[in-house]
């Protein structure tokens, strides 16, 4: 039951990620003008999608609670490196990011390395 608590926290916090790069992303660029930064950055937070990604990332620190009930900090916060590659690859499938050499080799060292500590236990 531990594993489904760490992919809970994954999942919620990639959800919330993505929802919040989406929504700000509708919204355009950040103001030059104090007040007008002020003024967008309460219409952001007024967004219910926004406002869902933050429950989002509430419902993580749920999971991860939960999880840390279950495995060592030292053995679980490395699966928390998957939210990188999933974010990673719904965000070139979602958003049109780009792939890049140094981005997949860099989330290979991730996945090497939680490979690599998941044999710790």
């Amino acid at each position: 039951m531990g594993y489904v608590y760490i992919f809970g926290t994954i999942l919620f916090t990639v959800y919330g990620q993505l929802m919040l790069k989406w929504r700000i992303e509708k919204y355009g660029s950040l103001p030059q003008d104090m007040l007008d930064k002020v003024v967008f950055l309460f219409r952001l937070l007024l967004d219910p999608l926004i406002l869902s990604g933050f429950l989002s990332a509430f419902v993580a620190s749920i999971f991860w609670m939960a999880a840390m009930t279950k495995f060592n900090i030292s053995y679980a916060y490395p699966f928390m490196s998957l939210s990188f590659v999933l974010v990673f690859l719904l965000s070139v499938l979602l958003f049109g990011e780009p792939v890049t050499s140094q981005k997949v080799i860099g989330l290979g060292l991730i996945v090497a390395g939680i490979i690599v500590t998941s044999q710790s236990i």
